[in-house]
């Protein structure tokens, strides 16, 4: 079902609290024909163009808003709709407001020919511009969005999310049959089929949409809050008092190995149920996606920050491919561009070795991660939270603090992996995790980690308390980074990495 522009508004914003930004449209050249079919289009549509802009309340917090209106012919895109559009994103960028926009159009108004169709560049612009001031930009997708309209400012938003079964995609299939004389392929120009395949973060009706912006929204703001969730405030461990590990934590580097592959432990996903404010995010946006990681918006006792972690849950064994780095990147780029903390979380047995992986660009992937880490403007956590194996788990670690659990490691091959290298066999697994120093205590002991949390004594065995101390422990290092100037934090990160390996004298 189609959704016109006011019944969204009403749906997303509080009761009675709209206020149109807008003016008289713009006038533009137009044939008699035109502009009778302009006449007809606010009769029939009872709007002035093809979008509403203006302010509102979302559950309380102010928002600028721009609802596309598809009963305007088609919701097309001309020089006065666009003149609009940009006029109320640099209204919200100028007072600071965050945009959630939702187009639903046809694409460009062919009427006006190629200068509606270039207004997309100029609408690009504006969102790129409110973007880059730290502003929030969130999209949702109605039925159909096609055209110029994805292929802008549909598709920029830095959390997208669409209505159910709704059309969308850059050729119409109207127009696609017309120019090639065949129907285009089903089920791929829709909603569904796009969060699949990694393209867009969710398929959601607008009253659910409502409250993921709304959480959104309080992360994104980069309020922080003195919170802790409901179920966590019972009786439990100081988390100053266990977080700070020695060697003494694991009884060997072996015992810890076997205990992180245990498949009851627990994953990033439990730790995100002891987070608040959690949005869930899916894809690159470029079309690709991998099960074996997480994405996410979140609070960690009261701070917030983009999440992004290797998926151990139903995955135990499941390398990552070229996909998930893109995704990692994805949340390095958000992060950077709200201005919030990073969280990295390490759990995986390594990057995929195959065929597909090489040809897609495994490795150079991984040395993009690295690099964007060690620049990253934003402070940064890394978390090694069970195996650490490889080029997947080193494209994460580069971060201002580094946690590890206390049966955590981190190694440039599975202990197995190694034993095969330097012995021929893998009866050597368990003498070789001792040699390469690769337990959480000799991470420690070397500098490659900053912060043990302890396993009470193994993190399967006691799930909840040790995801309550990890999460603790993660808010804690947020809080201190977040008081220090970003530009001691980025030299600090540098120099933290240049000294790696150098004696201490």
């Amino acid at each position: 079902m189609r959704i016109s522009a006011r019944e969204w508004l009403g749906q997303l914003l509080d009761g009675e609290s709209f206020v149109s930004w807008d003016r008289p449209p713009l006038e533009v050249a137009a044939s008699p024909r035109y502009r009778d079919d302009l006449r007809k289009a606010a009769s029939t549509a009872g709007t002035d163009e093809s979008v509403l802009t203006g302010e509102g309340l979302l559950r309380g917090r102010r928002v600028a808003v721009i609802a596309c209106e598809f009963g305007f012919l088609a919701g097309s895109i001309g020089v006065a709709a666009a003149e609009r559009i940009v006029a109320a994103v640099e209204r919200a960028t100028e007072i600071g407001l965050p945009l959630v926009a939702s187009p639903t159009s046809g694409g460009t108004r062919m009427q006006e020919g190629t200068v509606a169709f270039v207004q997309m560049v100029k609408i690009a612009g504006a969102v790129a511009a409110h973007k880059a001031a730290g502003h929030p930009y969130l999209v949702y997708l109605r039925d159909p969005t096609m055209g110029g309209v994805f292929a802008s400012w549909g598709s920029l938003g830095h959390m997208t999310f669409a209505q159910p079964g709704a059309l969308i995609g850059f050729l119409g299939p109207r127009v696609y049959k017309a120019l090639y004389g065949k129907d285009f392929p089903e089920g791929v120009q829709v909603a569904e089929n796009l969060y699949h395949r990694g393209v867009i973060d969710g398929v959601v009706p607008v009253h659910v949409f409502r409250r993921i912006a709304h959480r959104a929204l309080s992360v994104l703001s980069g309020e922080v809050r003195d919170e802790e969730p409901a179920a966590d405030r019972r009786p439990g461990p100081d988390p100053a008092s266990v977080a700070h590990g020695t060697v003494a934590d694991a009884d060997s580097a072996w015992q810890s190995v076997l205990a992180s592959r245990r498949p009851d432990r627990p994953g990033l996903r439990h730790l995100l149920r002891h987070v608040t404010q959690r949005v869930p995010l899916s894809g690159t946006g470029q079309g690709e996606t991998d099960r074996s990681v997480v994405h996410a918006l979140a609070r960690f006792r009261g701070q917030p920050c983009v999440v992004f972690g290797h998926d151990r849950a139903g995955r135990l064994g499941e390398t990552m491919g070229p996909a998930a780095l893109r995704e990692a990147r994805r949340s390095m780029a958000l992060a950077e561009e709200l201005r919030l903390p990073l969280v990295l979380v390490i759990d995986t047995v390594g990057a995929a070795l195959s065929k597909e992986a090489e040809e897609r660009g495994l490795a150079p992937e991984i040395a993009r991660c690295i690099s964007d880490l060690v620049t990253l403007d934003t402070p940064t956590v890394s978390v090694l939270l069970g195996q650490g194996t490889g080029g997947g788990a080193l494209a994460l670690l580069p971060a201002d603090r580094v946690l590890a659990a206390t049966n955590a490691w981190l190694a440039p091959l599975p202990p197995e992996g190694a034993s095969a290298i330097v012995f021929r066999d893998t009866e050597h697994a368990p003498e070789l995790a001792e040699a390469q120093r690769i337990s959480a205590p000799a991470l420690l002991a070397d500098g490659i980690v900053d912060r043990i949390v302890s396993e009470d004594p193994d993190a399967a065995d006691e799930p909840v308390d040790f995801a309550r101390r990890m999460v603790a422990a993660i808010g804690a290092e947020l809080a201190r980074l977040r008081a220090l100037p970003l530009h001691d934090l980025e030299r600090a990160r540098r120099q933290r990495y240049r000294r790696l390996g150098r004696p201490a004298y």
